[in-house]
Formats: C-alpha cells, structure tokens, sequence
C-alpha cells in the first residue's frame, strides 16, 4: 500500500513526537481489552497488557503491536495527524503498566476485587482518553512539572503547514 500523504516524522526514528492519533489507538486497544477481561475475563489479558505496554516502553513502537497498527495500516490511510511530544503519553504507558502489574499480583494473590477494580481503572481512563483525548496520564506528568515550580515545555514540533515541498526533515531525530 503506497503512503499518500507524505510523514513529517518517521515514527520508529523520531521518538520524540508521535502523531496524536497513535496512543489514542494504543488507548482503545488497552481500555477495550482490560474490561473484557475484567468483565468476562480471563483476568490474565490484563498481565498480556502491561508485557506489551513494557515492551512497547522498553524496545520502542517497532515492538508494540497497537503502535504497527496504527502506523502501517491506519495512518496510511488517513494521513500523519497532529504531531505532539510523546513524553506525557510515554508516561501514562508507564503508569498503565505500573496499574496493570498491580492488578496481576492482585488476581494471583487471590485479591480478585482489588485486581478488578485496578483493571476497571486501567480500562477507563484509557477508554476515555481515546474517545475524548484527555489522557490523565499525561496531564499527571505535566502537572508534576508545575508542582516542582517549571513549566512544561513541549519539544520542537515541525509546522503544522504540509511541508512537502521542504527538502529536509524538521523533527529531531534519535540515532
């Protein structure tokens, strides 16, 4: 499938951006699955979650599987969205896996309403971020530059005018 409109950030180089739209796919894919499997279960999607959600932290987008979907097939098709820094959504991934991690000791200590209930979390927030855009994930780490007296300041982003006619690329780029 040839890409139509052309990408302002490469997404498994430029780390530092992400388009908006990809953690609100990694949102619904979490959220969605963390309640059918506090609702119906098995409870141990929830441990599948936070591995991939790991994975994803440790090894980078390349490995994380709502990440390939969004950037090899949805974003193909509807073009490169907003670019935004992706440090507060790098963070909430964090405290997703830190949540989900929570919620699997809990099921495997037979604290089933506890694991539940931090499953239920999990899912919820992440649904609501994907449906509204508030993420509470990032919006905690932006407020914890303000609690420590700074003042959030995002990365360079590239304009938000197509530059297709610009010969070189606008992002900073991670070796």
């Amino acid at each position: 499938m040839k890409r139509q409109v052309p990408r302002h950030a490469d997404p498994y180089r430029d780390t530092e951006l992400i388009d908006e739209r990809a953690p609100r796919t990694n949102q619904l894919v979490v959220g969605t699955l963390a309640l059918v499997a506090v609702t119906v279960g098995p409870w141990w999607l929830l441990a599948l979650l936070a591995l991939q959600l790991a994975v994803g932290l440790t090894f980078g987008r390349r490995y994380c599987l709502p990440c390939l979907l969004y950037f090899e097939v949805i974003q193909p098709l509807l073009g490169e969205g907003r670019l935004e820094d992706s440090r507060p959504p790098r963070f909430a991934n964090m405290v997703g896996v830190a949540f989900l991690s929570a919620a699997l000791l809990a099921y495997l200590g037979s604290f089933e309403a506890v694991g539940a209930v931090l499953g239920v979390i999990v899912g919820a927030l992440a649904l609501l971020a994907a449906t509204t855009g508030f993420c509470a994930g990032c919006t905690a780490y932006k407020l914890g530059y303000r609690l420590t007296g700074r003042t959030f300041v995002s990365c360079p982003l590239p304009p938000a005018v197509a530059t297709a006619a610009m010969p070189q690329r606008t992002t900073r780029t991670r070796g």
